[in-house]
């Protein structure tokens, strides 16, 4: 996840719970960086193709597939 940034306006509400949702589980350094992997992989979902992952987003995603119990 790399490349120019632009900024987005979201619900406070809905930023607070993905504070928490960090805070509890861990995996992301902050909610604009859950965002943005939340949102590449809907649209990989939705369209079928595969998102190129670099080596360092890789590894956060096994580490958050270990904290929930899958590897």
């Amino acid at each position: 996840m790399s490349g120019d940034k632009v900024s987005i306006e979201i619900s406070k509400d809905l930023y607070e719970k993905a504070k928490k949702f960090i805070e509890e589980n861990g995996g992301f350094k902050s909610v604009e960086e859950l965002v943005e992997f939340l949102l590449e992989e809907a649209i990989a979902a939705e369209t079928g193709e595969g998102v190129a992952i670099s080596p360092e987003d890789e590894e956060k995603v096994k580490e958050r597939l270990r904290s929930l119990g899958y590897l």
